[in-house]
């Protein structure tokens, strides 16, 4: 398997995508926008089309050629204008999210008729078809998921205090529109590099369950990221193993996979609390045990 350049391909895409897509679901989970993915995904697909249609236009072949280019700037002006509408307080969120939905879908299949195409040609990227990477896709998937994984780690402090505390954010002076902006555009990078491995329609499991098995495991935001990209590189890797083996769907597989390992530490998890022993209650505080101790010093001198 691993000598075959197909799989080669397939795997490192896999592998950079499960460890990127969990780090910005961590952002999504804390901001309580864990559909975001979906809603930006099916704007997505208007870009796929888009992408087709101008390929189509140009004389370009495969026909295809500017799908994912479509469905990055695409996705990236679905977020900003989700997270501008989320901002002036025009809707809520989750109607600006509906009307993503369904606006991002019919647009995607009325450009691909009119590209030449039919609905059948969108299916690779709504549920994923790694077999399908090139080289240039490749290419493409590795330099956005190490900017997603520089940004989303780099700025992880900045961008927790935004999505955990908008308004302490504000009160500490940090740039609270640029930040949150950040976490749209990753957002929309994610679902556009993760689109050829698990599809539009699978991508924001990938982005939350490992996050959520995270946060069986651990109550650090730091932790829970880090659990989560492992998780997520794990169940990307064996689902697209096993799929080398036996003709099943790998971007299915993969979330069937999370999924079951969510399942698994669920049910073990009432265990492995009873088990554990009492500890620092702020993990992501390191001198809070030292502050308690000095104050207790203190008080003993007094």
């Amino acid at each position: 398997m691993l000598t075959d350049p197909l799989m080669q391909r397939a795997l490192l895409a896999a592998l950079l995508v499960g460890a990127a897509a969990p780090v910005v679901g961590t952002y999504l989970v804390q901001r309580r926008l864990a559909l975001l993915g979906d809603g930006i995904g099916h704007v997505a697909l208007t870009g796929v089309a888009l992408g087709w249609l101008i390929g189509s236009a140009m004389g370009l072949a495969p026909n295809d050629v500017l799908a994912i280019p479509g469905a990055v700037v695409a996705a990236v002006i679905g977020s900003v204008l989700i997270e501008v509408v989320r901002r002036r307080g025009r809707t809520s969120g989750d109607l600006a999210l509906a009307i993503m939905f369904y606006g991002g879908i019919a647009g995607g299949v009325l450009i691909i008729g009119i590209a030449g195409g039919s609905s059948g040609s969108l299916m690779s990227y709504l549920f994923g078809s790694i077999s399908t990477v090139t080289t240039t896709d490749l290419v493409l998937t590795v330099v956005l998921c190490l900017l997603i994984l520089v940004l989303g780690v780099g700025l992880r402090p900045a961008l927790f205090s935004v999505s955990h505390d908008e308004e302490f954010a504000i009160s500490s002076g940090l740039p609270v529109w640029a930040l949150n902006m950040a976490v749209a555009v990753l957002a929309a990078l994610t679902v556009t590099v993760a689109m050829r491995v698990v599809g539009l329609l699978l991508v924001s499991a990938l982005m939350i369950v490992p996050v959520a098995i995270g946060q069986l495991v651990t109550h650090s935001f730091r932790r829970t990221m880090a659990v989560g990209s492992v998780t997520g590189v794990a169940v990307c890797v064996t689902g697209l193993s096993i799929t080398y083996w036996y003709p099943l769907s790998p971007g299915a597989l993969i979330v069937v996979l999370a999924i079951g390992v969510y399942a698994l530490v669920a049910g073990l998890h009432p265990l492995l609390a009873r088990r554990r022993p009492a500890g620092d209650p702020h993990p992501d505080i390191p001198d809070d045990v030292q502050v308690a101790a000095r104050t207790s010093a203190q008080g003993d001198c007094e």
